[in-house]
């Protein structure tokens, strides 16, 4: 009856405490049959809730042992507990060949199987996991090679527009999917898995699921240097992460603001109200003066919040792997402010307005700038200096170094045409001055006169 159930669910609780594992399987299994027992008069609600609250004690036990750092003999006898407890609970719910079949509890033990599979970073098994739940669903498993064939589209527009909860359900898998992907490194499969998730139509996840989806998919246009569609991502994962009340929405903050940098955006992604709330935390101060560094090309600022490490923005791995990134779009802002005013300058001048870095990385930038049309001009290794085109003419008359040109007067106005045509003259001048030099002081004598 209920008291035997219950009596049975305590026993259950203490042997994992204890990390007894044998005798933890063997209650387990005596809990599930009398839960599917009829004579019990146990209600579906209640043993849903026993059994979720039985896989989450177990999937405790996993992430406690990843953080501790654990023995690996005791972390493996742990990961096999925990297997047998969903295999079992999978068994026993099973919609066909289970002693209680249970569809909703049968997919949704699954997906937490599949979650607890990625954090034991088990790919194979999860892989397999997958597949069921996709059957299970009515998908098309060729989906799991990266196969979006027409037929199979059609199938999975069907299925979602049929209810809400095959929309639901095509989601969480796709999270899972995304997930394992993105593990493995698999661009293709990821984008597909991610593609299919943003185009289900109806479906009502969890926010925690689809602000996963979309974190992930960030990342991957971060990878394709996508970084206005990353910014997207990430905004629409933060909010989903701040509904959800997900401390996780600060991760997706950070995020945001390195996209929205390397984007090289002029808007503050701390503008937005949603964010707004959140710029004074103190995991996030050190990231709104970096913006603010940023926008007001403060490189030293900006290396030295990068450096010190403020608010631990480098502990995490996904920002280190950008910050060279990013540290070359701020340079890359600095040198254009820098060479603005000057027709040629010398490259010890930009290398100190960029905090003294080398004078070859100096160079690396300018080739860089000048190869993708943002920069017309050309490099004098030899004299360290660069040389900017005026009018798409090349300077390449002797001028003194570090000059302004003059640039900035509207174009359109009288006084502009005037300095223009007195820039042609000059150039016109030195080349003749050149001329005249290399003739020789007899020539040079004679044109004289005649000048």
């Amino acid at each position: 009856g209920p008291w035997s159930y219950k009596a049975i669910k305590q026993l259950v609780k203490l042997h994992l405490r204890s990390l007894n594992g044998s005798s933890a399987v063997r209650d387990y299994e005596r809990l599930l049959r009398v839960a599917s027992s009829p004579d019990a008069k146990i209600s579906p609600n209640a043993v849903e809730k026993g059994v979720n609250n039985m896989l989450d004690r177990v999937a405790s036990l996993i992430n406690n042992s990843s953080s501790n750092a654990d023995t690996s003999s005791s972390s493996s006898l742990q990961e096999t507990l925990a297997q047998n407890i969903y295999d079992l609970t999978l068994k026993a719910f099973h919609p066909t060949s289970g002693i209680a079949p249970n569809e909703r509890l049968w997919f949704k033990t699954n997906l937490k199987y599949g979650q607890l599979l990625y954090e034991m970073n088990e790919t194979a098994k999860l892989q397999w996991v997958i597949r069921d739940l996709l059957l299970s669903s009515g998908q098309p498993t060729d989906i799991l090679e990266g196969k979006t064939t027409s037929s199979s589209s059609a199938m999975m527009i069907s299925s979602t527009d049929n209810t809400s909860t095959g929309g639901t359900h095509v989601m969480e898998i796709a999270a899972l999917q995304i997930q394992l992907y993105s593990r493995l490194k698999d661009t293709k499969k990821l984008r597909a898995a991610y593609h299919r998730a943003m185009s289900v139509r109806g479906g009502i996840p969890h926010p925690r699921t689809l602000a996963l989806i979309q974190e992930l998919g960030g990342k991957m246009h971060m990878s394709q240097r996508n970084f206005d569609e990353a910014s997207q991502s990430f905004f629409q994962a933060f909010k989903s992460y701040d509904e959800a009340g997900d401390r996780s929405r600060l991760r997706c903050l950070k995020y945001l603001v390195m996209a929205s940098m390397l984007h090289a955006s002029s808007i503050n992604p701390f503008d937005s109200h949603e964010a707004r709330a959140h710029r004074d935390d103190p995991e996030i101060v050190a990231m709104t003066n970096l913006v603010q560094a940023f926008h007001n090309d403060d490189i030293k600022t900006f290396e030295k919040i990068l450096y010190k490490n403020e608010g631990r923005i480098m502990d995490d791995e996904f920002v280190r792997e950008h910050v060279a990134d990013l540290l070359r779009t701020i340079r890359t802002q600095v040198i254009m402010r820098t060479i603005g005013p000057y027709a040629k300058i010398r490259l010890a001048k930009i290398s100190k307005s960029l905090n003294g870095i080398p004078v070859e990385d100096v160079e690396s930038l300018l080739v860089s700038l000048i190869l993708d049309g943002k920069l017309n001009g050309r490099i004098d290794q030899v004299g360290g200096v660069l040389v900017k085109q005026c009018q798409g003419a090349a300077d390449t008359g002797p001028s003194s170094s570090d000059k302004p040109t003059g640039k900035n007067v509207d174009v359109g106005s009288v006084e502009s045409r005037n300095t223009a045509s007195i820039q042609r003259l000059i150039r016109a001048l030195e080349h003749l001055t050149d001329a005249v030099s290399n003739v020789g002081p007899k020539t040079t004598f004679h044109q004289q006169q005649i000048m």
